[in-house]
């Protein structure tokens, strides 16, 4: 236990594995319905919300709309492969920590 708590043992690969999908999967599911209680049980947020986006979508062309739809979904796809790349980093990080630990003890 003092070695976990020291520092001294690294998070398996089965772990990194484990957040990853909870970042990328609940995460964003767990921040929109986050959001959703938050309107709903504050009536000023509610209607700062929906006035804020009433008055941005309306001031908004066809064309303008559909630009930043595709600027949110791409923002949204850009975040979810930085998160992808920081694990694969980080389990290549530990798969090459291993294999030089093990290379170092057979000599």
């Amino acid at each position: 236990m003092m070695e976990f708590l020291s520092f001294e043992r690294f998070i398996s690969i089965k772990v990194l594995i484990l957040f990853y999908y909870i970042g990328a999967v609940i995460m964003p599911v767990g921040v929109f319905i986050f959001g959703k209680q938050l309107l709903s049980r504050f009536h000023f947020f509610d209607t700062a919300y929906q006035r804020g986006k009433e008055i941005v979508w309306n001031a908004l062309t066809g064309r303008q709309k559909i630009k930043a739809l595709i600027a949110l979904l791409t923002c949204f796809i850009f975040m979810e492969l930085f998160w992808r790349m920081l694990f694969e980093f980080l389990i290549a990080y530990m798969q090459i920590r291993d294999a030089m630990v093990h290379a170092q003890l057979k000599v």
